[in-house]
């Protein structure tokens, strides 16, 4: 298995930037395909965004398409997410994930194999 550790969240105004990034160790980071996920307080784990094992291919919510951008450096096992025009309704903690068929794009929780411990994003208005 891959080992996740996120960085970068924080507190930042409405309309501000964030950039997170998601150290992986273990196993070669380009066997696996790469998402981001959120939770805000009460609700679900959701779907952000998800990235191949190349680069090639990336996949977003509809509630962050535009806004946020998925990217991947393979020789630094780390992926990131680029965060723009943060909203307050952005506010969750961000969680990295990892899925081991990397050629596909996945964007259900349940395909996603390895988990990091989350990184607080909080927006405010």
């Amino acid at each position: 298995q891959v080992q996740l550790v996120e960085s970068g969240g924080g507190l930042v105004q409405a309309g501000g930037s964030l950039r997170l990034s998601c150290a992986a160790s273990g196993r070669t980071f380009s066997s696996y395909g790469m998402g981001w996920f959120r939770q805000a307080p009460g609700k679900e784990r959701a779907f952000v965004a998800v990235i191949n094992w190349s680069g090639g291919h990336t996949y977003y919510a509809d509630s962050v398409k535009g806004r946020f951008t998925i990217s991947r450096d393979n020789a630094k096992n780390t992926v990131y997410l680029q965060m723009n025009s943060l909203k307050p309704e952005d506010t969750a903690v961000y969680y990295c994930a990892a899925y081991s068929r990397p050629w596909e794009i996945y964007y259900v929780r349940e395909d996603y194999g390895s988990w990091g411990q989350g990184t607080q994003v909080t927006v405010s208005s």
